[in-house]
């Protein structure tokens, strides 16, 4: 039932895309140590001075289902000019293993890491204040916002940002 809820909501939200950068701190972003899915921590201000596609999803979310292909892509792509995806999985840790072989099965290349209980803190300090999935934040090389997306984000979406993100 929460599970259903859940995707409720997710499809609700698609509507309310936005690119706005106004609410997100991305000091909190890069003050943020989660867990890689090999268990360990992962500081995510080893990302600081790259271009970035910071993904948040979970593994009963429709809509972040079918957009991680489409991140698979970008960073292959994209990969060259330095921007680098992340994907924040809305998971417990007692769920890593459940994770790693989501991540596994979706090819995911780029970094995965579990937010647990940090995840809906950091989404709201990032500009998602209902916590919806999905959320895409992109952050420029300085460090900076460059916009965020609520719902599901599309090639056309990745293809801009990008841009954005290598001005």
């Amino acid at each position: 039932m929460i599970r259903k809820l859940a995707s409720i909501l997710c499809l609700g939200l698609l509507a309310s895309a936005a690119h706005a950068t106004e609410g997100i701190d991305t000091a909190a972003f890069f003050s943020a140590s989660l867990t890689g899915l090999d268990g360990q921590p992962v500081a995510m201000e080893k990302f600081r001075g790259r271009p970035l596609i910071v993904n948040f999803w979970a593994r009963w979310c429709g809509p972040c289902r079918e957009e991680i292909p489409e991140l698979v892509k970008l960073r292959a792509e994209q990969a060259a000019d330095g921007i680098e995806v992340i994907g924040v999985a809305i998971e417990a840790l007692d769920k890593i293993e459940a994770v790693r072989d989501f991540a596994k099965a979706y090819d995911m290349s780029y970094p995965v890491v579990l937010a647990a209980k940090e995840g809906i803190p950091l989404m709201k300090a990032l500009g998602n204040p209902l916590a919806g999935l999905p959320f895409t934040v992109y952050i420029g090389r300085d460090g900076k916002p460059v916009g965020s997306k609520m719902g599901l984000v599309r090639r056309a979406d990745l293809e801009a940002s990008a841009q954005a993100l290598l001005k």
